[in-house]
């Protein structure tokens, strides 16, 4: 159960790493306050694409703007403050908010003023609490009631806009001191009957059946912010045209439409450039340029709007998540790209979003897939639709009242698809890589981006095929086990590959000990052959430096042979969409293999079609005719030894030196057809013996077996019959001898065997 986990885990590691560690980043990016501002303008944003919501007709805006300032001057004088509440009042609205400070005596009529402060219950005015970077504090009005003189102190942010009002907040003595708008809002609430209260054990502030959400420092997109006092983000319904609005002028001249202030709350405040009382808000413009500002009465009048809103309708305030919930909102988004990314990196579905498969290198059991620059388009069209999912699911989010981050979501979620896209296009890359291991990196270059080079079928071309083979490697592997079957096979095509990969060549196929391999596919070049046999002459040389790690190894020793071929195939992609495999197909591959099965140890033979195609200068030994099964004219066969010019290589051929046994050596054999012992059994004796070869005479009613031929061999050796049942093999040489000699070169001994042998033709030499 517990590999099984292993396993899954380790499959999925791309996703397992990269979500966790993008959050880390997002949540730390976050955490420094490097997101804050980029978050500030979403919110902003969602304000701004918010529709229109409808004028809120419980507030109206006594306008102190550009006309007004003209004809009554700046700053307003305490008489004409006084005339226009008196003239207000008169039409008995629930409340009147006055937006100017009056601290001290302005210009004439402030007793005028003074008695209007103590005459008109509903009247709330306004003083600044807390010193502030805006502006210092200003004290209440002295002749007003304390508990009609709100807090005027707004929050600004970072941005300089205002997002945020307090419900109330201490001042320099620990008092509490409820907010301008907050008061108004209460008067408005109570003249309703609906009466503010305070929850059980937070102490929340509850109108009607809504709880005021108390902000933190780092509710939605804020790090760290001051969150002193009771305060609560102010869900704008919208600029100066969301209320109704009268001009001070107008209400000075007392032309008041009846029905526009009775039971209604009256804000009076400048709104005129000139007066600089604007400031900058979430309906400012982007976080790049900020052009409209809003009046400070008008914010006012929006903050008083929602908490009527709230009591009354049920229009929610802005809430926001807690800060584990939003860390795991940004995981999830990690997550699920990180997943989306990894999962549809094998799917070949042209209808979703895939990673359709680039290339399918198969090595025997083995498949690996790749990407494809067919699919990215795709993958793009994924991405982008889930990054628009959720952005809109927190716009929508938004228009019920809840801030969630979408900044850092989104990060998480870019910055995890862009890292699991990176660790898949590692991956490839190590594909890549270990393909380069059995092809050279123009080849690999050339499967990888020529889009021709991956359609599946191929094309008739004039190749040149090698095949090698270790000479009596069946033997070798049933005598040893599986491991160090393998381990063998591994250190051979080790050496090999490196060899081939050297001269250019593309290794098709790996079977067990044996190596196809094809020059002039799938790149085409003047001296494929050339590269053919230089590198058959490379690989035999690198048969040393492996006998010697044989040695080291206690394994034994490896002798190889190589065909090589030159004629027309048809090469390509075989297979179908799922699983594709490059390779070739034509009765030149079966002769290839043909012509090396005529080797023993250490040749290399070659075709007369080969030597053609040859532009250097190529040394042979010897030169036979042969004709191979399934072929119906015979053909001729080149030994190669060396070859000149470019490559310089040269075999070292090691003659054969024959002593006479003074006592032969009983053998029984048969001879082998491919795969199949022929029945017959034939006895005979080894009459001399050379390092790896031997001459056999037989019986005179059996002919001498004919060159070339295969043979299965048991040896009787004198007081040893466990040894006599080993099985030994070898091949018939073309060396001449009389009649019913042959001479036969060992290609597999076993170790008895072999031992025993060496020490007869040890002790012939040394007499």
């Amino acid at each position: 159960m517990w590999d099984k986990l292993k396993r899954q885990l380790w499959h999925r590691r791309g996703v397992l790493i990269t979500a966790p560690s993008v959050t880390a980043l997002v949540l730390l990016l976050r955490f420094l306050g490097l997101l804050e501002l980029l978050e500030m303008a979403a919110y902003d944003q969602f304000f701004r694409l918010r529709a229109q919501e409808p004028v809120d007709p419980r507030i109206v805006i006594v306008e102190y703007d550009e006309p007004a300032v003209a004809k009554l001057g700046f700053p307003l004088s305490d008489g004409v403050v006084a005339r226009a509440i008196l003239n207000l009042n008169k039409y008995q609205p629930v409340g009147i908010g006055v937006d100017f400070y009056r601290d001290r005596p302005t210009l004439d009529g402030h007793q005028e003023l003074v008695k209007v402060f103590q005459s008109v219950p509903n009247l709330v005015l306004l003083q600044k609490v807390v010193d502030s970077e805006d502006g210092g504090r200003v004290p209440p009005p002295p002749a007003m009631p304390p508990e009609r003189v709100g807090a005027n102190d707004f929050l600004i942010d970072r941005d300089g806009k205002y997002r945020r009002v307090p419900i109330y907040l201490a001042d320099s003595e620990g008092n509490s001191v409820f907010s301008f708008s907050w008061i108004l809002a209460n008067l408005y609430l109570e003249h309703k009957g609906i009466k503010a209260t305070q929850t059980e054990g937070d102490l929340l502030v509850q109108v009607g059946s809504t709880i005021i959400p108390l902000f933190q420092g780092n509710d939605g997109g804020y790090v760290r912010a001051e969150d002193g006092g009771y305060q609560v983000l102010i869900n704008y319904r919208g600029s100066s045209e969301s209320f109704p609005s009268i001009s001070l002028v107008d209400v000075l001249e007392d032309r008041i439409p009846p029905d526009l202030i009775q039971g209604r709350l009256v804000l009076i405040g400048p709104t005129g450039e000139s007066l600089k009382d604007l400031f900058h808000t979430p309906f400012s413009g982007s976080l790049i340029k900020a052009t409209r500002r809003m009046p400070g009465v008008v914010i006012h009048a929006n903050s008083i709007s929602q908490i009527l809103s709230a009591a009354i309708e049920g229009r929610p305030f802005i809430k926001t998540w807690s800060e584990p919930v939003e860390w795991l909102w940004i995981f999830a988004w990690a997550m699920f790209a990180a997943v989306l990314s990894w999962r549809q990196r094998h799917s070949n579905s042209s209808k979703r979003l895939v990673w359709g498969p680039l290339l399918l290198f198969e090595n025997r059991s083995q498949q690996q897939t790749v990407t494809t620059t067919k699919r990215f388009p795709w993958i793009i069209t994924g991405l982008i639709g889930s990054a628009i999912a959720l952005v809109g699911g927190s716009y929508l989010a938004f228009l019920g009242g809840w801030w969630i981050p979408v900044v850092p979501a989104l990060l998480a979620f870019t910055g995890s698809a862009i890292g699991v896209t990176a660790y898949i296009a590692h991956s490839a890359g190590e594909i890549r890589k270990a393909f380069g291991r059995f092809v050279t990196d123009e080849i690999v270059a050339n499967l990888l981006e020529n889009p021709e080079g991956l359609k599946l079928g191929g094309e008739r071309r004039k190749i040149t095929i090698l095949t090698s083979d270790i000479r009596g490697f069946t033997a070798i592997s049933e005598r040893l086990p599986p491991e160090e079957v393998i381990k063998i096979i591994n250190l051979y095509l080790g050496y090999m590959a490196d060899v081939i990969t050297g001269y250019q060549g593309t290794i098709d196929e790996f079977m067990g000990d044996g190596i196809l391999v094809l020059f002039g596919a799938p790149t085409v070049r003047e001296d494929d052959a050339d590269r053919a046999i230089a590198c058959a002459l490379a690989m035999q040389l690198a048969m040393q430096p492996v006998n010697e790690k044989m040695h080291q190894l206690g394994l034994p020793q490896l002798e190889m042979g190589i065909g090589i071929n030159t004629g027309e195939v048809v090469v390509g992609n075989i297979g179908s969409e799922k699983r594709t495999k490059y390779g070739i197909v034509g009765d030149q591959v079966n002769l290839t293999y043909r012509i090396e099965s005529y080797t023993v140890g250490g040749q290399i033979f070659v075709t007369e079609s080969t030597l053609q195609e040859v532009h250097s200068d190529v040394i042979t030994d010897e030169q036979r005719e042969v004709q191979p099964k399934g072929v119906h004219n015979p053909i001729m066969i080149y030994e190669v030894v060396g070859i000149t010019g470019k490559y310089e290589l040269q075999l070292t051929k090691q003659e054969e030196t024959f002593f006479d046994l003074t006592e032969p050596i009983a053998i029984k054999y048969a001879a082998l057809e491919g795969k199949q012992v022929d029945r017959t059994i034939v006895t005979g004796k080894l009459v001399k013996l050379s390092a790896r070869e031997a001459e056999v005479i037989v019986d005179a009613a059996h002919l001498a077996p004919s060159p070339l031929t295969n043979l299965k061999l048991n040896i009787f050796i004198p007081g040893n019959s466990i040894a006599s049942d080993e099985d030994v093999y070898a091949k018939v040489l073309e060396k001449p001898a009389v009649d019913n000699h042959f001479y036969i070169r060992f290609t597999n001994r076993p170790p008895e065997i072999e031992s025993h042998l060496d020490k007869i033709y040890q002790s012939l030499k040394t007499h």
